[in-house]
């Protein structure tokens, strides 16, 4: 029996479940819920982003094109990492992942292993972009668990750390779903502490809202970012949303195909 003097310990959190990966008709997917998608690979084409919201993640490349150092929230089944590995051959990437099973598995979604351009950290996000400063040129925050957008990676806090982990004229790219009840204060949190700076296209990716925030500062490449930024946020991108959709497709396309 414990001591009258001290409350007796809290029961430890529940483990969360194994993430479910299934395979039907040469399409591969990792899902934290059955029937809950997070990520989906073609097996004749795995570095093919299938999802739209992976898409328009890639969106980014209209303000940097050619990043030095991505770092990314959330491996997941690894599309983000894997097309930007694959087509960004100047980029450094460093993706953040907490959970080791997941981890786990890189060689089921093919992400290539470890070397001098890509690394993969098993590490909490929010506590790892406190210690970055002024090294990203792309942040691609999509760190979701079974239940949603984890509270800490929605928070003040982190957006803050998220400007700083940016050099001068980076970019960070947050995914929020529509239906998220925070998603309005979330937004307000990400707004503040990029000075208003932030833009988005209607329609491009269905309850997946996808924020693109731009850290000021820097020189012509910045100030070009900058003005690409007031023509989106101007009209949300091109106006109309097929045209929007339009637009994430032809980029993934042109970034698959130009020249390095």
């Amino acid at each position: 029996m414990p001591s009258p003097s001290r409350p007796p310990a809290a029961d430890p959190a529940p483990e969360p479940a194994a993430p479910l990966v299934r395979t039907i008709d040469g399409r591969r997917t990792l899902e934290f819920r059955p029937g809950d998608v997070q990520s989906e690979m073609l097996l004749c084409r795995p570095d093919a982003l299938v999802l739209a919201y992976a898409r328009a993640m890639m969106c980014f490349a209209l303000f940097v094109p050619r990043p030095r150092h991505i770092v990314m929230v959330g491996l997941g089944g690894g599309s983000l990492a894997k097309f930007c590995y694959r087509h960004l051959p100047g980029a450094r990437i460093t993706v953040i992942e907490l959970r080791a099973d997941v981890i786990a598995l890189r060689e089921q979604f093919r992400v290539p292993p470890d070397d001098a351009r890509f690394t993969v950290v098993q590490a909490d996000a929010a506590a790892y972009l406190a210690r970055l400063r002024g090294s990203a040129d792309v942040l691609l925050l999509d760190g979701f668990d079974r239940d949603g957008l984890p509270a800490s990676l929605g928070s003040a806090r982190f957006y803050a750390d998220c400007r700083e982990a940016l050099r001068p004229g980076g970019v960070a790219v947050a995914n929020i779903f529509s239906y998220d009840p925070a998603r309005g204060a979330m937004l307000a949190r990400l707004r503040q502490a990029f000075g208003g700076k932030v833009c988005w296209f209607d329609g491009v990716a269905g309850n997946n809202h996808i924020f693109f925030a731009l850290k000021g500062g820097g020189g012509a490449a910045s100030a070009r970012a900058a003005r690409r930024f007031a023509w989106v946020g101007q009209g949300r991108g091109l106006g109309a949303r097929w045209l929007n959709w339009l637009l994430a497709r032809l980029l993934v396309v042109w970034l698959a195909h130009r020249p390095d």
